[in-house]
Order: structure tokens, then C-alpha cells, then sequence
């Protein structure tokens, strides 16, 4: 008996009935779903990721996969997976920097808290993944960057007067570091700093870029708000510690992004707790649950806890991060969840710009 013909039509109305969990959408309204080929029983067809680190990438494959091998006639299906990250929505009176397509900033309310440590981890986890990530440090009195990834060198410009980043571990970076040596302090007034950031902003060659992760100077001050006011951002990432102290701050910063209407993308708990390198008893230095009930106050989600380890100073203080030095331990995965994380929130929010343009 000859089986019945496959057409595109029975292909997309099968797509049509796989949804994407995070988007809320299926795959053929989110334009998902690309070139389609039929040859006799055998279909094959693209199926476009909104991230390369996309946490539900093997069950939307399965997903799409079976809800084509359902139908008649069909006898061998190929799923082709790659990704396009989606380009965030213009923001009135803010102009988008050139080649970018999304900002994520990270930011704590004090200093001490491992912000610039989950900058550094969350670039490279996006990285690993297949995305295009750069990397700018705008604490401009304490910059760390060029020490945590390993990198000390001088910063060249383009005919046009552009500064060229500086890569190290396929990440893109541009910090005051790489203009001045370890030692000597950034002496400026609030204008002349002010000058610089615009500069990195608006006059760094970034090419093609998936993600910018911005590290903000720690605090909620003139600074940071002038900051977060000027740059298009897509997302915010708030960096903070168990601890009373650290959390009444992280507060603060969640409360500034809310104000000037920068999308939270979550919380980060830092420091979350020791493990003995012998026993594996854990013990919480720094209080415990405190990033999980600010996280509930205030409405958004506790992206991941980070507990305190020596691989992780160790790393920043060898220039190899434990992202890239040590990737298949515990901490390591835990920087790739929430990248995975990040990247999904990030999609979700693009997707929603573009449906209301």
C-alpha cells in the first residue's frame, strides 16, 4: 500500500501544536520553524533557536521531532537546530549601541559582593554557548576586569577614532584598566567620568555583538542612575549576599532599575555558603535564604546561588576564570544555569518589543 503524500501544510500545522514554555508561543508563530524540505517520507527542517543558551533546547528538538513523525507517510525526520537572538525593542531617547543587540547590566548595591566575579562568569557562560558577548567595566575607580580575565593590554582605535576591545577567552572587553597601570587611580570629578563612559558607550567598535554585559560601579548613586538612564538596557542582573547589610542594598538597586524601568531579570546570591573541602558540610557564613525572600518582596526571580569557594578567587586571580578553568565543577554549572537563565528572560523580553512595534 503507498504511503500518503507529506505536505508542508500537515508539517507546520504539527509545529504549530509544540509551544515554547518560557515564550508562551508555538514554534511556527515565533518563526521557529525555517526551511522546510519534504522528499518523499523524509522531512526535514530548521529549527531557530531565540539563544544558543536556551535551557529547553533538547525538549523543543524532541518536541518538534515527534510532532512530525506522528503524521502519515512520514518515515524519517532531521531537525536542524541553530540559533538568531532576537534584537531588543528601541527605547525612546535612548540611542541603541551600534551592533548590539542586547544589554544586560549587573549590579549590587554595595561593593564586596562579587558583582564584577558574576560579570565575568555570566560573559563567559554566554560565550560557551555559541552567543557573541562583550564585556564592559564601568567602575571606573576599581576596575578588575583586565585581572580576572587575564588580559593587560594597550587599547588601539580604528581610523574613525573607535577604541577596539580587547578579547581574551572569545569574550570582548574594553575597561579603564587596559588605559592605566595597576597602580595608578583614576583622579577625575563626576563630568570628566562621565565623558569616558559615554565614550565606551557610543565609541567602542564592538562589531556584531548577542549580548553586552555592562558591569556597573557598586552603589545606587548620581553615577549609577546617570548610568542606567543613559544606556539602552535590555535587562538587569542584581548581585548581592545573604547578609542583612547586603541585601538592604541590593533592595535599593532593584528599586532604582524599577524606577528608571529597567526589566529585572533576577537575583544573584553571592557567597551563598562554604563547603568544607574535607567533609562537604556546608556552613552558611553570611545568614541564609536572603537573596530567595528579596526575591519573593520584590517580585522577580532568584536566578542561582554561588557558594564561597577558593576556585572562584583563585580563578579571578590567575586571569582564568572557574567558567573556563574549571567547567565541570559545581560552581562552574552553576554561572551556566543562570546564563541559561538570563538568556531565556532576555528572549522573552525581545520577543515581546518586537510584537508591540
Amino acid at each position: 500500500m503507498e504511503r500518503p503524500a507529506v505536505t508542508q501544510s500537515q508539517v507546520l500545522d504539527a509545529l504549530k501544536k509544540v509551544m515554547d514554555p518560557e515564550l508562551g508561543k508555538d514554534l511556527v508563530t515565533l518563526n521557529m520553524i525555517r526551511n522546510i524540505r519534504i522528499d518523499g517520507g523524509k522531512v526535514r527542517f530548521s529549527l531557530v533557536l531565540t539563544t544558543p543558551a536556551c535551557p529547553l533546547k533538547k525538549e523543543l528538538e524532541e518536541g518538534a521531532r515527534k510532532a512530525v513523525e506522528a503524521l502519515p507517510g512520514v518515515e524519517e525526520v532531521t531537525v536542524d537546530v541553530s540559533s538568531e537572538v532576537p534584537k531588543a525593542k528601541r527605547v525612546p531617547q535612548k540611542e541603541p549601541i551600534e551592533g548590539v543587540k542586547n544589554t544586560i547590566a549587573v549590579a549590587s548595591g554595595k561593593g564586596g559582593v562579587g558583582k564584577s566575579t558574576v560579570s565575568v562568569n555570566l560573559a563567559l557562560s554566554l560565550a560557551k554557548t555559541g552567543a557573541k558577548v562583550g564585556l564592559l567595566d564601568t567602575d571606573l575607580y576599581g576596575p578588575s576586569v583586565p585581572m580576572m580575565m587575564g588580559v593587560h593590554k594597550e587599547v588601539h582605535t580604528t581610523e574613525d577614532k573607535k577604541l577596539i576591545p580587547v578579547e581574551s577567552h572569545e569574550v570582548k572587553l574594553m575597561s579603564v584598566g587596559f588605559m592605566l597601570d595597576e597602580e595608578t587611580p583614576l583622579i577625575w570629578r563626576g563630568p570628566l567620568v562621565m565623558q569616558l563612559v559615554q565614550q565606551f558607550l557610543k565609541g567602542v567598535a564592538w562589531g556584531e555583538l548577542d549580548y553586552l554585559v555592562i558591569d556597573l560601579p557598586p552603589g545606587t548613586g548620581d553615577a549609577q542612575l546617570t548610568l542606567v538612564q543613559t544606556i539602552p538596557l535590555t535587562g538587569s542582573v542584581v548581585v548581592t549576599t545573604p547578609q542583612d547589610v547586603a541585601l538592604i542594598d541590593a533592595r535599593r538597586a532593584i528599586r532604582m532599575f524599577k524606577e528608571v524601568n529597567v526589566p529585572i531579570l533576577g537575583i544573584v546570591e553571592n557567597m551563598s555558603c562554604f563547603v568544607c573541602l574535607h567533609c562537604g558540610e556546608k556552613t552558611e557564613i553570611f545568614s541564609h535564604g536572603g537573596g530567595e525572600k528579596t526575591a519573593e518582596r520584590y517580585g522577580v526571580e532568584l536566578l542561582g546561588t554561588i557558594p564561597i569557594d577558593p576556585s572562584i578567587r583563585e580563578g579571578g586571580d590567575k586571569g582564568i576564570p572557574v567558567v573556563e578553568g574549571l567547567p565541570d565543577s559545581p560552581q562552574a554549572k552553576a554561572f551556566m544555569e543562570i546564563a541559561k537563565k538570563v538568556a531565556g528572560k532576555i528572549s522573552v523580553i525581545s520577543l515581546a518589543g518586537q510584537a508591540s512595534q
